[in-house]
């Protein structure tokens, strides 16, 4: 198979946002998606659906939830992008590809701790989308779907670094 460094990443991009939809939405469970926003200031009550348990959980609690997010999340692009470099024969650069998929990773958890006046609410203020971020009317959530255009674009970074060095198999 003759390929070039745009069809390598090409490739690695479809595979980092297969996984990342899979690690964001099928991953996740549930107690990392609510409690990864608490903060001290502004905390997170979580009931436990099977024990029906409820605690009141702040920054620590937050920061831990949203960092095993990461990690899973980051966990489900190494294991497809890994296989699918392999079944399509293309051979990453060991060091670029854990580069890439750390910009992933990192920038996800800058994005998905999500409190007050966090990262995403600050660029959406200044970008003038700050009212779009509020947005939950019409069936729309505006703070997701600029969550999601802030992944896409972060993992499109991450597919090119990812991909320097990379030959054929």
């Amino acid at each position: 198979m003759t390929y070039t460094r745009a069809a390598a990443f090409a490739a690695v991009l479809g595979l980092t946002r297969a996984a990342a939809a899979a690690g964001d939405h099928w991953i996740q469970d549930d107690y990392c998606a609510q409690v990864k926003r608490a903060t001290d200031a502004a905390p997170v009550r979580y009931e436990d659906e099977k024990t029906k348990a409820t605690a009141e959980h702040g920054t620590a609690h937050g920061r831990r939830a949203c960092a095993w997010h990461c990690i899973t999340y980051s966990a489900t692009q190494v294991l497809a992008v890994t296989a699918g470099a392999r079944a399509l024969g293309i051979r990453l650069h060991p060091a670029a590809a854990l580069a890439g998929l750390a910009i992933s990773g990192l920038t996800h958890y800058a994005a998905d701790r999500r409190v007050p006046g966090g990262l995403l609410q600050t660029i959406a203020e200044r970008t003038g989308k700050g009212r779009f971020y509020s947005l939950t009317a019409h069936g729309l959530n505006g703070a997701y779907l600029l969550d999601a255009s802030y992944h896409h674009a972060c993992e499109t970074v991450a597919a090119l670094v990812a991909t320097i060095g990379a030959d054929e198999r």
